[in-house]
């Protein structure tokens, strides 16, 4: 921004307006080739806390909000550490960027974390796109369930976290359910005879009623998809690092869809 800003100031002050548009694009250049370099040094691999740049606003937010959630009930769990641990990993994070995430949730733990203040940083700069936002809301939640339960004080945390992302208590309770469904289901072999309640868990995951008509179904199957697809996501400003946890959630739900089809032909 600062070459572009200087160059054309330069250039209209030397050659009027042939020489602002060389010195712009002569700007924009230099802009170019030294934010590779401060990429390439890891200066842009940080993770923000502020609206500066929202897929690392995104990024901090994730790992400081996991911190706060696993320090909900007074006492951070070998099972929250592991599972803050594989998410890092399942996202790919360098060296670096997994000190930052680390920082980020001990960031999170702490008592004095201005998590509203966070979560509305994150609303702003997200407030278009309430896809991404709740596939935030869906990450807190599975740290909430690391333990295979939900207790009253991580619900309540649940409840804050989707009132600050504008997601309604309603919407909040649908997700913990299909959580629910998600991860049995994602633990059941689909390549034996479906059990009944297989069945079940697939209906929940993508949201429809067992008796639902077959363009019900393939309504909200498509609906699934189109708000998990990893490709409309990224285009929303998913963090890159966070693609494979999109593409896992659209397998999960094609994985559903393909049971009921072959369940109910």
């Amino acid at each position: 921004m600062w070459g572009k800003l200087l160059g054309g100031l330069f250039g209209l002050a030397m050659f009027k307006i042939p020489g602002l548009i060389v010195g712009v694009f002569i700007g924009h250049w230099f802009d170019r080739s030294m934010r590779q370099q401060f990429e390439q040094a890891g200066g842009f691999s940080g993770f923000k806390r502020d609206q500066s740049e929202a897929q690392g606003l995104f990024m901090f937010s994730t790992f400081a909000v996991m911190g706060h959630l696993a320090k909900a009930d007074g006492v951070v769990t070998t099972a929250h550490i592991d599972k803050a641990v594989a998410f890092m990993q399942q996202l790919g994070l360098g060296a670096q960027q997994q000190q930052e995430a680390q920082r980020a949730f001990r960031e999170g733990k702490d008592s004095q974390f201005p998590l509203q203040q966070q979560l509305q940083s994150l609303r702003q700069a997200y407030r278009w796109r309430p896809d991404l936002l709740q596939m935030f809301l869906e990450i807190q939640i599975s740290v909430a369930y690391v333990d295979g339960r939900l207790s009253d004080i991580e619900l309540k945390l649940l409840q804050q976290v989707a009132a600050a992302l504008s997601i309604s208590n309603t919407r909040l309770q649908y997700l913990l359910g299909r959580y629910e469904a998600e991860s049995r289901f994602s633990r059941r072999s689909t390549q034996q005879a479906p059990a009944a309640d297989a069945l079940a868990d697939a209906y929940q995951l993508l949201g429809v009623a067992p008796d639902c008509s077959e363009t019900e179904l393939k309504k909200a199957y498509k609906k699934q998809m189109s708000q998990h697809h990893p490709d409309k996501l990224m285009s929303q400003g998913l963090p890159k690092e966070m693609l494979e946890l999109a593409n896992q959630k659209t397998q999960q739900i094609q994985a559903a869809y393909e049971l009921l089809k072959q369940h109910r032909s």
